[in-house]
């Protein structure tokens, strides 16, 4: 079922009718709506006005994005439940392989709702929570700490796309995890925008207590349509004392999404908080996790790559504030450019007063791969202490013609030899994927490599 188009008051009323929320949940959603109505566009915006001649994939007409698009059926907790044609694409996926092989849990989302949830047994007898967050917000159990996060740390009056997410958000995952608890195997989340020129609004809130630990693996994609589509989803992560958070997104959007993500963490004393990330597809993405180390000695490490190809901007990076003292971050963000494809590399270093003894680096570099593509790296130091210490690196560079050489008089195709290249060039983010998805990146990048993706 497709609502309206666009954005009003009734369709807004009528998700949360849907979704039988509390109160405060609506007011929450309405607050988005007054804001939306508000807020100027930001200047980081992708193109919303079109030029002559633009094609419907070119410009995001959010007057014309199909803002909440319910399946016709409710929520499987077995996958023989999901209707046919749905399970087949998660299928071709790996999504019921990858839960049977190696996943403490996985939620599928199609569109607008969640479809499928489960939790294995070994996970729900540690006291680990992994609902659909509509569940969680629902339960009286958990309404005292849904109160206390939801929309805490990307609240609507963010930017403009927080409060049209804060409007119509709809679907996601919430994930708890007790005090000392440690979930041996990931958790995973998989989000498929289906409707062509349809938008996508998840919520993703995971909160670790003292001493916990979880890896949390997001993937994302959709098919390609001749028309825009848009992902604005949310992520929210409150990593507690001593607490350890790896969140690992391999994203493989189709040309034709405007990808406008916003993620954030806040790390207490002594927690870490790790970021893996994979950028692949869209059309347009602006996307910069970041996190709050607002605990003395909480840490954290930021790994990720990009890959722009024809028709395609990749604005993606990291942020960090360093608010407590002796706490410490690494970024290490890489893009690469082919095909005429533009990547930007952006990342934000903040050291507050308050972090006497922070040391914190970033590295920005940039892989070109022919003439007609472009890369840009920007970091940015703000450091408002003198007891600490900050750093960053970044670099554009083109395939070395002597390597492909070299490769090829081993008897290695050209097209293979800078494929291998460009692998050794994102190993530091393979590395830190389990092998299923280390595998599913490298086949993007061949995909991409053959301008087959």
């Amino acid at each position: 079922m497709k609502t309206s188009r666009g954005l009003s008051k009734e369709l807004v009323l009528e998700i949360s009718r849907q979704k039988k929320e509390p109160k405060w949940v609506l007011d929450l959603r309405l607050k988005g709506l007054e804001l939306w109505d508000k807020l100027e566009m930001p200047s980081w915006a992708p193109k919303t006005t079109a030029k002559p001649g633009d094609k419907p994939e070119e410009w995001l007409d959010l007057e014309n994005i199909d803002t909440y698009v319910k399946p016709q059926f409710e929520m499987a907790d077995s996958w023989d439940k999901v209707p046919d044609d749905i399970r087949e694409t998660f299928e071709k996926l790996g999504i019921p392989q990858a839960e049977r092989d190696g996943l403490a849990g996985v939620g599928a989302q199609y569109d607008s709702e969640t479809i499928y949830h489960r939790l294995k047994a070994e996970a729900e007898k540690q006291g680990v929570i992994y609902l659909p967050i509509e569940e969680a917000l629902r339960s009286k159990k958990y309404a005292k700490l849904m109160r206390e996060h939801f929309m805490r740390l990307v609240p609507p009056e963010d930017h403009k796309y927080a409060a049209l997410h804060a409007a119509i958000w709809s679907g996601g995952s919430f994930i708890y995890v007790p005090k000392n608890t440690s979930v041996e195997i990931p958790l995973q989340s998989y989000y498929r925008l289906n409707a062509p020129g349809a938008g996508q609004f998840e919520h993703t809130l995971i909160i670790l207590d003292e001493g916990a630990n979880l890896h949390f693996i997001e993937g994302c994609s959709a098919p390609k349509y001749n028309i825009a589509n848009l992902h604005a989803g949310s992520v929210e992560l409150f990593v507690g004392k001593n607490a350890h958070l790896k969140f690992s997104t391999v994203e493989s959007w189709s040309k034709n999404m405007f990808n406008l993500n916003t993620k954030r963490a806040i790390v207490e004393e002594g927690g870490l908080m790790e970021w893996v990330t994979g950028s692949f597809g869209s059309k347009v993405s602006m996307l910069y996790p970041m996190t709050i180390l607002n605990g003395a000695n909480a840490r954290e490490e930021f790994t990720g790559i990009s890959f722009a190809g024809k028709g395609q901007v990749l604005d993606t990076g990291a942020k960090v504030v360093l608010n407590a003292p002796n706490t410490s971050a690494v970024i290490n963000a890489k893009s690469i450019s082919k095909d005429g494809g533009n990547s930007i590399t952006r990342t934000l270093i903040k050291i507050t007063e308050k972090a006497e003894g922070a040391k914190a680096y970033s590295s920005c570099k940039s892989l070109i791969v022919d003439k007609e593509s472009k890369a840009d790296a920007i970091p940015i130091l703000k450091v408002a202490n003198k007891d600490s210490e900050a750093a960053h690196e970044a670099s554009v560079g083109k395939i070395s013609e002597e390597a492909v050489f070299y490769l090829k008089s081993r008897g290695i195709s050209d097209e293979e030899a800078r494929s291998m290249i460009v692998r050794g060039f994102v190993s530091e983010v393979s590395k830190e994927l389990p092998v299923e998805y280390a595998m599913e990146m490298n086949e993007l990048i061949k995909l991409e490599m053959e301008g087959l993706a």
